[in-house]
């Protein structure tokens, strides 16, 4: 659609809506989108289903041992016009977002050997340029030379009601005051981990959208990219 295909960048704290809107913006401009957390989310689902994590607990070594047999593709599905996430060829995109492994998922991702299969899944994506991918190291470790960084904030008690109205609609039923401890925990798993925290790269804007529609945003952020590309 567009004659010079760029790489969009999307960083953020949990449900700031970073991944909505990475997902419309991708429709928008026709890009590929990828989802970095889902590949976090799904390193996880195959850790809970052979027993390598318990109550909460990990052996890092066995850990270790299993990532060379974890592989995570993204194919298209047109039903829902997006894409979904397969673990090893199997379709797990409604599994890997269960409360339980949105629950463990940020202290698998603290694990550095994790983060340098994943990282070096993700800047193979990126090679081809035009696509759209959002984490939380993404405009800093993943895709430094990203042409558009953003890092999406909002205020934490918007965050936790839109993420309790999430799990509420999916018939979980999960307190509000468990919820934001839930986000709380994960941001500061996010923030203070050793191997690539998240952070606000230093090229980075600053999208905050506590007041925002989600429509807004995506408009603002396709605003921002189409001054970039025709710049």
């Amino acid at each position: 659609m567009y004659s010079m295909k760029i790489n969009i960048a999307i960083d953020g704290y949990s449900s700031c809506g970073k991944s909505t809107l990475a997902k419309l913006l991708s429709q928008k401009i026709e890009y590929s989108y990828i989802d970095t957390g889902a590949m976090y989310r799904s390193v996880t689902l195959y850790l809970v289903n052979r027993g390598l994590i318990k109550d909460g607990k990990v052996d890092r070594n066995l850990i270790i041992s299993a990532l060379p047999n974890i592989d995570v593709t993204f194919k298209y599905n047109a039903s829902k016009n997006q894409s979904d996430t397969y673990l090893n060829g199997e379709n797990v995109e409604d599994e890997i977002r269960s409360p339980d492994i949105t629950g463990l998922v940020s202290g698998i991702s603290t694990l550095k050997e994790v983060r340098q299969k994943l990282i070096a899944l993700q800047k193979k994506m990126g090679e081809g340029k035009g696509i759209v991918m959002d984490g939380r190291d993404i405009g800093t470790a993943v895709l430094p030379n990203a042409e558009v960084k953003l890092f999406v904030t909002a205020d934490l008690e918007v965050r936790t009601q839109r993420r309790f109205n999430e799990m509420k609609a999916k018939g979980y039923s999960y307190s509000f005051e468990k919820v934001k401890n839930n986000l709380l925990e994960r941001d500061h798993n996010d923030t203070h981990r050793e191997e690539n925290p998240l952070r606000q790269a230093e090229d980075a804007i600053l999208l905050d959208n506590t007041e925002l529609t989600i429509d807004e945003l995506v408009n603002m952020a396709y605003d921002i990219v189409m001054k970039k590309q025709n710049h």
